[in-house]
């Protein structure tokens, strides 16, 4: 189940229905929770959470995002739209909404804070070799639980312009699988990966372990690019 942006004020503004909207939405995040299962459910929930804030703080973005009621101007033949926030009763209603969603989704992000927490701090992120000046682009190896199997991929940090403000972001692409044994070590699969791959000469390179076996797509993946762009900056 999916809430849009503006599920709060969408059809009917009632607060049981809303209510059983919100709660129908809360279980299915937290049946994920309960796999150990992060994303997109916690994504999600906080856009959430503080689109809730904005609309109760945010006074223009109120007017911009409320719903408007059609009304039709027989003397003018026109179209207008009546907004409907001298509406006392109404308002008063999405306030009790809105007071409730925030209660309710602020104790299911703080269930899924602390999943998150719990892998940030097992996971094990180091650099494989010498780290070039250069590291904007390079590689990861992912090793998890007791599974041999190392997931190899190319990392590349962007970045992303938004009004005044600019954001680093990470973007990660799968190569290749290898299996690390004492032979096959980190530095081999990397002479490996360099000597075959060829785009990259000198490439930064990090290994990232974790010591349970956790959903690898939903949780491990996710956590691990936000941990590795955090360590990437820091360097």
């Amino acid at each position: 189940m999916t809430l849009s942006e503006t599920w709060f004020m969408e059809g009917y503004i009632d607060f049981e229905l809303q209510q059983y909207r919100l709660l129908a939405y809360l279980n299915e995040v937290k049946q994920q929770f309960n796999e150990t299962k992060l994303y997109p459910q916690l994504a999600d929930i906080v856009n959430h959470y503080n689109n809730l804030l904005a609309f109760r703080n945010n006074k223009r973005f109120l007017q911009d995002q409320f719903p408007h009621k059609l009304a039709v101007n027989t003397q003018k033949l026109e179209l207008v739209y009546e907004q409907i926030l001298d509406d006392d009763e109404l308002m008063q209603e999405l306030e009790h909404i809105t007071s409730f969603a925030l209660e309710e989704m602020k104790g299911t992000i703080s269930e899924g804070t602390e999943i998150y927490d719990f892998v940030e701090k097992q996971l094990l992120i180091e650099p494989v070799g010498i780290i070039p000046l250069y590291k904007n682009e390079g590689y990861v190896f992912i090793r998890y639980g007791s599974f041999r199997e190392v997931r190899i991929y190319n990392y590349n940090i962007t970045l992303f312009e938004h009004q005044d403000a600019r954001y680093k972001g990470i973007r990660m692409e799968y190569i290749d699988s290898r299996e690390k044994t004492l032979a096959n070590t980190y530095e081999q699969i990397k002479i490996d990966i360099i000597r075959n791959i060829r785009t990259l000469p000198n490439p930064a390179v990090f290994k990232v372990e974790f010591p349970l076996a956790l959903p690898f797509l939903e949780t491990l993946l996710p956590v691990a690019k936000r941990v590795l762009a955090r360590e990437i900056e820091g360097i």
